[in-house]
């Protein structure tokens, strides 16, 4: 195992270089041969793995070496691969923890030393080395997570902009003129509440008598602004009567916008008397064709709007239309 692979505890098998330390240490901190199976037992190794090298010290003790029994069990438990891997965490964790060195032999126990601190820095390398890759990882699929989360939202916003589109086409040869109009308004809270902007729906305002005293065609905000939004769809451009209707709406509330869509756009007194009225509040102007071809090319239904807010209150132009002025 080099660099590139997985930490020691969560590795499939260990790699050479600490599997050949880990062969040498071991008899060094143990006295006794038997102590050497012992302190595997004591990690978890199986009895049944262990079992052949009791009996062959029960009947000559001299016929094998601490390096060998060493030798023989760890490559075992290596090559146990994921089945192995509890006792490989528990033999190590016993070797880099190991700190009483006089239960060592003398002559063996600055060598122990010595290893067990090499065991221990070859982890922590392998360790800092893995958790910066994990690191990076991570970070790599946090950024695959966003780049998914910002193509499904992609893609759901095309989906319910060739909805909104289609129905829109489809109102275009509606008969009935005023559930034409109902629909647009409907249509267009729709509209921008795709778009991230949020939408209060149409709503009546009424006298005391229950009598409806002021009909609102809906209310969005951008920005931290409250516009109120009145739709029109007449044959004939809109003059100054409706327009002046909608900016008493707008004038009757504290620090409230005006946006005014038209299916057939305004009258020159009717932009002139929004542009007299721009001196006071912000009156925005807007054509249904424009939020059209803003559907058919899927287009900013915010920065659109921001751009005309913009027009309109530096410019005094109510009416820049999209697709002609900007």
């Amino acid at each position: 195992m080099t660099g590139s692979t997985a930490r020691h505890d969560e590795a499939y098998h260990w790699p050479p270089e600490l599997l050949e330390l880990l062969i040498q240490v071991v008899p060094l901190l143990c006295r006794s041969k038997i102590a050497v199976v012992d302190f595997f037992r004591s990690a978890g190794v199986s009895e049944a793995l262990l079992m052949g090298f009791r009996r062959q010290l029960d009947q000559d003790r001299d016929s094998i070496t601490k390096y060998a029994i060493a030798r023989s069990v760890l490559r075992q438990v290596n090559e146990q691969g994921d089945r192995g891997l509890p006792v490989r965490r528990s033999l190590l964790r016993n070797v880099t923890e190991f700190e009483d060195f006089a239960l060592c032999w003398p002559d063996d126990q600055l060598k122990a030393e010595g290893l067990v601190a090499k065991i221990r820095k070859l982890v922590h390398v392998k360790d800092s080395f893995t958790r910066l890759q994990e690191r990076q990882e991570a970070e790599r699929e946090q950024r695959r997570a966003e780049q998914e989360e910002r193509r499904l939202k992609i893609e759901s916003r095309r989906r319910k902009l060739a909805g909104l589109r289609a129905e829109l086409s489809a109102l275009f040869s509606m008969a009935d003129v005023r559930k034409r109009g109902l629909a647009l308004e409907g249509l267009l809270n729709r509209v921008f509440a795709v778009e991230g902007i949020s939408v209060r729906e149409a709503f009546a305002l009424r006298s005391e008598d229950g009598q409806v005293a002021e009909q609102i065609d809906g209310a969005i905000e951008l920005d931290g602004s409250v516009y109120v939004v009145e739709v029109k769809w007449w044959k004939e451009p809109l003059g100054i009567d409706p327009v002046s209707r909608h900016l008493v709406r707008v004038y009757n509330r504290a620090e409230v916008r005006g946006l005014m869509i038209s299916a057939s756009g305004f009258t020159k007194p009717a932009i002139a008397e929004c542009e007299l009225a721009l001196t006071q509040r912000v009156m925005v102007l807007a054509e249904l064709r424009e939020l059209v071809m803003l559907l058919e090319g899927e287009g900013d239904l915010s920065g659109w709007l921001r751009e005309k807010v913009r027009r309109a209150a530096l410019e005094r132009t109510p009416l820049a239309v999209f697709g002609v002025d900007f």
